[in-house]
This record gives C-alpha cells, structure tokens and sequence, in this order.
C-alpha cells in the first residue's frame, strides 16, 4: 500500500475548487489526465454526493465522492480492476486570510492484484512525481475555469 501526500496553494476557493473537482461533464480530462472521458460514468450525483467510475490506460476505479463538508472532500474506491482495501483520496481545503486556498490531499493506493500491487508501489516510489505535476496541473486547471467563469459572470452583469 503507498500513502501519497501532496500540498498545494490555490487562487480559487474552497467552493471553486470543489465545483471543479465535482465537474463530472465532457472535458473532465483537461482538468484530471488520468480521467479519460471515454471512461467516465457518472451511476449517482446528488448536490453532496456522487458515484462516479472513471480512470484511463486500462485502469479505472468506481469513485464514491463525498463533499458534505466544505472543507473536506473524500473519494472512496468501492470497486476498481487493479485498487481496493483502503484505496481513495482525500482533499482538505483550508480558506487562507489572502483569499487564496491551502489544499492538501492524500492519496491511498492500496493494489487488489498483482497488476495492482506493482502499480501501487511505483506510484508510490518513482511515480510520485507523475502524480504531484498531474495534481499541479489540475489546480491550475481550476483556476483558470474559476476566472473563467467569473469574468464571464462579470461581463453578463455589466
């Protein structure tokens, strides 16, 4: 099992961000490169909630996305080909004074296979940073739709 940490700052908010992260529509994959969007199945979303199966290159996982808490967002694996056990992510989002955003995640690859098992380890050893520059380009993708979306908003009310 390998246990990935990555903190990161943002210029969006905590409710930005969120939005971003829960955008389950086409073009998810500019946002998240290992969310391929031939993969992508949304089987729920609520307003808090959302069971997603998504992945890319031969692998994929069932999400459960929790974002009950503002500050807080948990991705549970509930089915996967190669991760189970205690597999998922967790995001803690902390509001800054500044107005930007401290965002730490936390990444549990837990292999159910061989094929798993292997993955887990390399994603743990020399793929971690694979995974921390596809986590910085995530949040630069966020904020770019967040000023996106606000300068559009900014430009409807004027």
């Amino acid at each position: 099992m390998s246990v990935i940490h990555f903190h990161g700052a943002t210029t969006s908010t905590p409710e930005q961000f969120i939005a971003g992260l829960t955008d389950f529509g086409p073009g998810r994959s500019k946002v998240f490169k290992n969310s391929a969007d031939a993969y992508l199945m949304v089987h729920y979303q609520g307003r808090r909630q959302a069971d997603v199966t998504e992945g890319s290159g031969g692998i994929w996982e069932r999400l459960l996305y929790d974002w009950s808490d503002p500050s807080y967002v948990k991705l549970t694996t509930i089915d996967s080909n190669v991760f189970g056990g205690a597999s998922g992510y967790t995001y803690t989002l902390t509001r800054r004074p500044d107005g930007t955003t401290d965002i730490d995640v936390v990444i549990v690859r837990e292999g159910k296979n061989f094929k798993g098992r292997v993955l887990s380890g390399v994603l743990g050893t020399i793929g971690k940073r694979s995974l921390g520059k596809a986590f910085s380009n995530s949040v630069a993708a966020i904020e770019a739709r967040s000023a996106a979306k606000a300068a559009g908003e900014s430009a409807a009310a004027s």
